[in-house]
């Protein structure tokens, strides 16, 4: 499997393609959509989750049994399609997005893999979304994976509504190595910042952060 260069990482490349080579392969419909994405969304295909990244989380949601689960930042659809893998068939994903375009292209994807109908996709901003939702316990697995700025708000959203044992991750919690260079002072760096001495001093959940991809914060709700 191809590794592309301009994906943010936190690991040296050759390790990043040791990992790879070395992993489960992705499926046809899933080579589709990484090429689709590239093709139908130019520079900000870079915004895609690494396959490697992918089989961890099917793995993860099928190993705990997850039943529920939420996602913030859909873009093309491809984290979403791992964790609907990882569902079973009358598990529900509810996704969360702004881009009518980019769903399009993850609907066709999904429908191809067979899972479209575990999958609810709404198109807005993702704190109404969240907000409407009624606020109890009932999400066994989430990803937060969209504007880093706002992640603190939709952690703050989504705890509650997450159930005891639940796992809830964060992508791109290094920033591209950001977090430890003092001359990097993006807002996206900056928010993550905040977030992650955030979370680890949280007495309601226990956090590690994982050096997959360009960082990815595993949070399980105590």
């Amino acid at each position: 499997m191809t590794i592309s260069s301009g994906r943010h990482r936190v690991v040296d490349l050759d390790i990043l393609e040791y990992v790879a080579a070395n992993s489960s392969t992705p499926e046809q419909v899933q080579i589709d959509l990484q090429q689709a994405t590239q093709e139908r969304t130019g520079r900000a295909a870079i915004m895609q989750i690494g396959h490697e990244q992918a089989v961890m989380m099917e793995t993860l949601v099928r190993a705990t049994g997850a039943r529920s689960a939420i996602e913030v930042g859909t873009f093309t659809g491809y984290s979403a399609l791992a964790i609907a893998r990882g569902l079973p068939a009358d598990g529900r994903l509810l996704c969360c997005d702004t881009s009518a375009e980019w769903g399009e292209i993850a609907r066709e994807h999904w429908r191809r893999a067979g899972v479209d109908d575990r999958i609810e996709l709404k198109i807005g901003p993702a704190l109404e979304t969240l907000r409407a939702l009624p606020r109890a316990e009932q999400f066994d697995f989430a990803f937060i994976d969209a504007d880093k700025p706002a992640y603190l708000d939709y952690y703050e959203e989504l705890l509650p509504r997450m159930r005891k044992g639940a796992l809830l991750l964060a992508d791109n919690t290094l920033s591209n190595r950001g977090v430890v260079n003092p001359n990097a002072n993006d807002a996206s760096t900056e928010a993550m910042r905040i977030f992650n001495p955030r979370l680890a001093a949280d007495p309601r959940v226990r956090v590690s952060i994982l050096t997959v991809g360009d960082g990815v914060t595993l949070i399980e709700k105590l």
